[in-house]
């Protein structure tokens, strides 16, 4: 029989009922340790690149606790709201230090990022004169490329040519050139082809489609780029059989190709920029959760106080999420369960026919790597609440980095006196 967890967790069971005195469950909590450690192994093996830089995606993670901790190991922020404009600029990343990445765009975002001297990445050709009347023109402009028939993408994140994202090939062409003539002197390049993706080739595949777009930009407009955005994308092991994906080896490759055609073509120097998330925070995150209810019908149900509202990826995607039953990792995985929340949505499921260890009412689950685009996905439906966010620190230590929300918060928007007099 199979044991419960091959995914280690960093804290113990003892831990969590220490903690679960203070804060109860659902809550998510973060190890500080790992994370930092990741992230110093990251920026080590991508340094290798001219001018690197990592752009953390906010909306993976969007708590100003964990990006003061990412910011003091120099990344930076990519945006593509206004609150997450506002996030960075509460932490003091601002400047270049910023990537403002969005789509169909407010007046306002455009405006906001302009005055923070963000790198704003337009998402369409039509978009130029929409930035120009609004808030002017930046001196460094970047712009997002839809490769569309010409890569595949992912099962995650789609086909490119049915995405609504980017600037056609021919548009970048014709972006630049009018951006030119307008005055603009900077330029840089930005794509996002692949999401949650563990095949090294297909960030070679895209470094290479850049580097291209940049000798071929430069031959027809005369300009050249400060710098081309690679995307994001680097997937991690949700299935504790599958491999996380090298550093080293994809910033290796990324390196060959750069002195094969950058180097070769005379465009160095020429910087190199990622926006990961989800491997920058996603497996540091664990959602804890309480065995409420065991039904045995049709099918074998494990009731847990979290639902779908505290996380949503195994419902709307299917996506796996790794279980321990905590006490019960050396436990042989006899019965199989669906572990379900109480939304009243039958996909509310956090696993399905997953064989797990015997469990009883008041176990304790703990749901790996739902660091990055966990709580942030969170919502109100069935008047549910969102969880609070602790931070595991050195020495064992818990922080509390958001509060649990309560009542008055879910209704804070809502004016019951006016409501009264309403007739």
């Amino acid at each position: 029989m199979s044991i419960n967890s091959t995914k280690p967790l960093p804290f113990t069971k003892k831990q969590i009922g220490e903690i679960v005195k203070n804060y109860p469950t659902p809550f998510y909590i973060y190890d500080e340790e790992g994370m930092l450690k990741n992230v110093r192994k990251f920026l080590k093996a991508f340094s290798i690149l001219p001018g690197f830089k990592e752009y953390f995606a906010v909306k993976a993670t969007p708590n100003p606790f964990i990006m003061k901790l990412l910011k003091k190991e120099g990344l930076g922020a990519d945006c593509s709201s206004f609150p997450e404009l506002l996030l960075a600029q509460c932490v003091g990343i601002t400047g270049e230090d910023v990537m403002f990445t969005s789509n169909d765009t407010p007046a306002r975002e455009y405006i906001k990022a302009k005055e923070m001297g963000a790198i704003i990445n337009v998402d369409d050709i039509s978009h130029l004169a929409f930035l120009e009347k609004n808030a002017g023109l930046p001196d460094l402009i970047c712009f997002r490329y839809n490769p569309g028939p010409l890569r595949g993408g992912n099962i995650i994140i789609g086909d490119p040519k049915e995405a609504k994202y980017g600037f056609t090939k021919e548009q970048l062409f014709e972006g630049y050139a009018l951006c030119k003539k307008k005055g603009v002197k900077r330029f840089g390049l930005h794509t996002m082809i692949v999401s949650n993706e563990l095949q090294i080739e297909e960030f070679q595949k895209t470094a290479q489609m850049l580097f291209g777009l940049v000798i071929e930009i430069h031959k027809r407009t005369g300009i050249n780029l400060e710098f081309v955005n690679l995307g994001g994308g680097i997937g991690i092991p949700y299935k504790p059989e599958q491999k996380a994906v090298d550093y080293d080896k994809v910033a290796q490759g990324i390196k060959v190709l750069y002195e094969q055609m950058i180097v070769k073509n005379q465009h160095h120097p020429l910087k190199i920029y990622l926006e990961c998330g989800r491997v920058i925070t996603g497996p540091y995150g664990f959602l804890v959760t309480t065995t409420l209810h065991l039904k045995h019908i049709y099918k074998d149900y494990v009731g847990v106080d979290a639902c779908m509202a505290n996380l949503m990826r195994p419902a709307i995607y299917g996506a796996y999420h790794h279980i321990t039953v905590l006490g019960k990792e050396k436990m042989p995985c006899k019965k199989m369960y669906d572990v379900t929340g109480s939304l009243c949505e039958n996909n509310d499921k956090f696993a399905i026919n997953r064989k797990l260890p015997e469990i009883a009412q008041g176990d304790i689950l703990v749901i790996h790597d739902v660091g990055a685009h966990g709580h942030a996905m969170g919502f109100q439906y069935n008047g549910k609440l969102r969880s609070a966010e602790l931070l595991l620190r050195g020495h064992g230590t818990v922080v509390q980095i958001r509060r649990q929300e309560t009542p008055d918060d879910y209704f804070s928007t809502l004016d019951f006196k006016k409501m009264q007099a309403f007739r």
